[in-house]
C-alpha cells in the first residue's frame, strides 16, 4: 500500500461519511489474521500502517522475562536490554518481522476490509433512511414473487410486501408500480428489511394526507379509521377552524378527492363521517349513511342502543353486519341497532315494576280472602252437622 491509497480513504471518508482512522483500524486488525493464517505464526503481532505514506509493518510482541519457556512469546532481560537497556521485566518489546511479500497480502486485504465496510456503512445509511419513515406512504415498482412475498424495489433496497397484506383479488406483475404502507424497518445480516402493507388503515391515513391539502395542513384531523380493506373503510374527521366543513373537503368537488383514493384502493367503498365529542351524536354519525332516530348510552358498560327507521335498519347493519361492525370498530363502543318497530314492542312487552308490585298486593290480598271464606263455610258445614 502506498499514498494513493491513503487518499482514497479520505475520498471514501469525504463521499460515503465512513472514517478514515476506523477504516485504518480495521485493516490493521484483519492484517494480523492474515499475517497468523498466511505465515503460520502464533506469534503475538501487531500491524501498523503509516497514517500519511500507507506503509505497512507487522512487530511481533515479546514479553520480558527472566526464562524464557516460549520463544514465540517471550524473550529474556539480556535480550530485551540489547535492544534498549530500559526494558525491566514484564515490559512488551516489539521486534518487526514484515515478511518480504506482505504487501501484497496487505493490498487484497485491505480491498476486502474496505468493500465490506462500504457495503456495512450503505446498509446503515439506508436502514436509518428508512426506519424514519416507518407508518409513511412509499411507491415502489414490482421486481418478482414467490408464495409469500412480492419484492418491491424502492430505489436502493428490495422491500417485502406479502401476500396476506395485498387488498383480496389484488395481483401483481412485473413492472407494475404500486404505492404500500411501511409497517416495519428491521436489521438483518444482509442489510435492512423493510416491510410494507396495502392492507393497513394507516395507507388510507396517508393517502387522504395526499389528496386532501386541509389534513396536510392540519386544518382537518382524521380522529379514526376503521378498515376492511377491499370492501369498505370509515373514515371520522374533525375541523379545526369552524369555516372550514371537513366531509366536504375530504370527499372534494364531486367527490374527485375521495374518488382518487377509492380508485388507489381497488374500489373500496369509504364513508367519511363527522367527529364529535358528544357519543351519542358520534355514534349516529358512524353509522352513516343510515339515518338515526335516537342513541342511548350506557356509559359504564360502554354500550349504545340505537333506533333507526324500519326502512333504514338492513343499511344501519349492513352487508353481513359490515355496517355496525365498522362503526363499532370506529367508535370503540358496542352498538345495538333495533328498529323503531322492534323498540316500540320492547316497550310494551316491558312490565312496569310499580304496577306489578300492585297487582301482586291486590292478588295476594284476594287469595287471603278466598281463604278465610273457606274456613268460615267449613265451620257452618260442622255446626249444621
Amino acid at each position: 500500500m502506498n499514498a494513493e491509497f491513503i487518499e482514497a480513504l479520505e475520498q471514501l471518508e469525504k463521499e460515503k461519511g465512513i472514517s478514515k482512522d476506523i477504516l485504518i483500524e480495521a485493516i490493521e486488525a484483519a492484517l494480523i489474521s492474515g499475517y497468523k493464517r498466511n505465515f503460520h505464526s502464533a506469534q503475538n503481532v501487531r500491524v501498523d500502517i503509516n497514517r500519511q505514506s500507507g506503509e505497512v509493518r507487522v512487530f511481533a510482541r515479546k514479553t520480558v522475562v527472566e526464562e524464557v519457556l516460549d520463544s514465540r512469546l517471550e524473550i529474556s532481560q539480556d535480550a530485551a536490554r540489547e535492544i534498549d537497556p530500559n526494558y525491566q521485566l514484564g515490559d512488551i518489546v516489539e521486534i518487526e518481522v514484515t515478511p518480504a511479500d506482505f504487501g501484497r497480502i496487505a493490498a487484497q486485504t485491505a480491498k476486502q476490509v474496505v468493500t465490506q465496510r462500504i457495503r456495512e456503512a450503505e446498509r446503515t445509511a439506508i436502514y436509518k433512511d428508512f426506519v424514519d419513515r416507518e407508518e409513511d406512504i412509499i411507491t415502489g415498482i414490482v421486481q418478482r414473487a414467490d408464495s409469500r412475498y412480492y419484492y418491491v424495489d424502492l430505489g436502493r433496497v428490495e422491500a417485502l410486501l406479502p401476500h396476506a397484506e395485498t387488498i383480496p383479488g389484488e395481483r401483481f406483475k412485473h413492472g407494475d408500480r404500486v404505492k404500500a404502507f411501511i409497517t416495519k424497518v428491521e436489521k438483518s445480516t444482509k442489510g435492512p428489511q423493510i416491510f410494507l402493507s396495502r392492507t393497513h388503515p394507516g395507507l388510507l391515513k396517508r393517502l387522504f394526507e395526499l389528496e386532501v391539502p386541509e389534513i396536510y395542513e392540519g386544518i382537518v384531523e382524521i380522529k379514526a379509521i376503521a378498515r376492511e380493506a377491499g370492501y369498505r373503510s370509515k373514515v371520522a374527521v374533525a375541523s379545526h377552524n369552524p369555516d372550514v366543513d371537513p366531509v366536504g373537503a375530504c370527499v372534494g368537488h364531486r367527490g374527485a378527492r375521495v374518488q382518487t383514493v377509492v380508485s388507489e384502493l381497488r374500489g373500496e367503498k369509504i364513508d367519511i363521517v363527522r367527529w364529535s365529542d358528544q357519543i351519542d351524536e358520534w355514534i349516529a354519525n358512524a353509522l352513516s349513511p343510515s339515518k338515526v332516530v335516537s342513541v342511548t348510552v350506557y356509559e359504564e358498560e360502554k354500550m349504545a342502543r340505537v333506533v333507526v327507521p324500519d326502512h333504514q335498519l338492513s343499511l344501519a347493519i349492513g352487508k353481513e353486519g359490515q355496517n355496525a361492525r365498522l362503526a363499532a370498530k370506529l367508535t370503540n363502543w358496542k352498538i345495538d341497532i333495533k328498529s323503531e318497530s322492534e323498540a316500540e314492542n320492547d316497550l310494551i312487552g316491558e312490565e312496569d315494576p310499580i304496577a306489578e308490585e300492585d297487582r301482586t298486593a291486590e292478588e295476594e290480598a284476594h287469595l287471603a280472602g278466598a281463604e278465610e271464606k273457606e274456613e268460615i263455610r267449613e265451620i257452618e258445614d260442622l255446626i249444621n252437622e
